[in-house]
């Protein structure tokens, strides 16, 4: 039995290797494939369009994080998502970051550097601000920790409001009392069918005047009109954004040339070929001794 990798090339120079030294046979293309029954895991970003001749099929592995863009699979396959712990703390640097630019006025200082222009605002300090964060999982935990030691206080939602030491949570029932109270809001959800476009008119509303956002979750959070009605009435001074919606953002968006929002090109975290290799080699092992999947995704949740 044996893997089938469909990714990059460096994924198809690494992941043999790190296979091989585990004694785990893997398939590098489709191409390469001599016995469709011998394969019963499936590592990749999108899936070949027929699965139904791996008749031996297990479980499709997403090579990140996200599976929001996989299409529905056949009952009976699992689906994991790679945990990896460079996704996890590279997500968390770059959170740390666009918050300690949202907190410092960053969007409009480069804003007003290519204009030339010197004019110092009011800096407040970290402990005056509260950051929340909407996404509890395991990188808003790392987010929510970096960010208590910086001194800002943090606030975290997630459906069930499972408490995080130092962290001020809210379940799904207390959306609204935590949006109240967030000036800087940090977007880690999951895409489900309930997530989906929640980054709008209705939410914004509920931030406090001027608050900022944060976004590192999926480009379908976003209502980008929204956004940007937001940011004209001054409900929010700044956006910083990892993900837009489309993706990549039309070179002709407004977007790209507004000083009050900063763009970085889905770059939050990258997974490392060793790591997701790993991962993968740890779903093989699980499924085959019956045990839990790591990575599994919920089909009811979609995460």
């Amino acid at each position: 039995m044996a893997l089938l990798l469909l990714s990059t090339a460096e994924r198809g120079e690494v992941w043999p290797r790190v296979f091989a030294a585990a004694g785990e046979s893997i398939v590098v293309g489709e191409a390469s494939v001599a016995e469709p029954a011998a394969i019963d895991h499936i590592a990749c970003w999108v899936p070949p369009q027929d699965l139904s001749i791996y008749t031996g099929l297990k479980t499709v592995i997403s090579v990140g994080a996200g599976v929001d863009h996989l299409p529905p699979l056949p009952a009976g396959i699992a689906l994991s998502r790679t945990i990896a712990p460079g996704i996890e703390t590279m997500v968390r640097d770059w959170v740390v970051m666009a918050t300690l630019m949202a907190h410092r006025d960053m969007p409009t200082y480069l804003a007003q550097a290519r204009n030339r222009l010197w004019r110092a605002g009011k800096v407040m300090a970290a402990g005056a601000r509260t950051v929340g964060i909407l996404g509890m999982g395991r990188i808003g935990r790392l987010a929510a920790a970096s960010l208590g030691t910086l001194g800002f206080r943090v606030r975290g939602w997630s459906l069930s409001g499972t408490p995080v030491d130092g962290v001020e949570m809210f379940a799904a029932d207390g959306l609204d009392s935590f949006l109240g109270g967030a000036d800087i809001l940090v977007c880690l959800l999951p895409l489900t069918g309930s997530t989906r476009g929640i980054l709008g008119e209705a939410l914004f509303a509920k931030l406090p005047q001027g608050a900022r956002l944060v976004h590192a979750g999926r480009g379908a959070h976003l209502d980008m009109g929204a956004l940007s009605r937001a940011l004209d009435s001054g409900q929010l001074a700044s956006a910083i954004l990892d993900v837009t919606n489309p993706e990549p953002l039309p070179a002709e968006h407004s977007l790209w040339n507004d000083p009050r929002v900063i763009l970085t090109p889905h770059v939050a975290a990258q997974t490392d070929a060793r790591e997701g290799a790993l991962h993968a080699l740890a779903v093989i092992r699980a499924v085959r001794e019956g045990l839990p999947i790591p990575g599994l995704v919920a089909r009811e949740r979609g995460y």
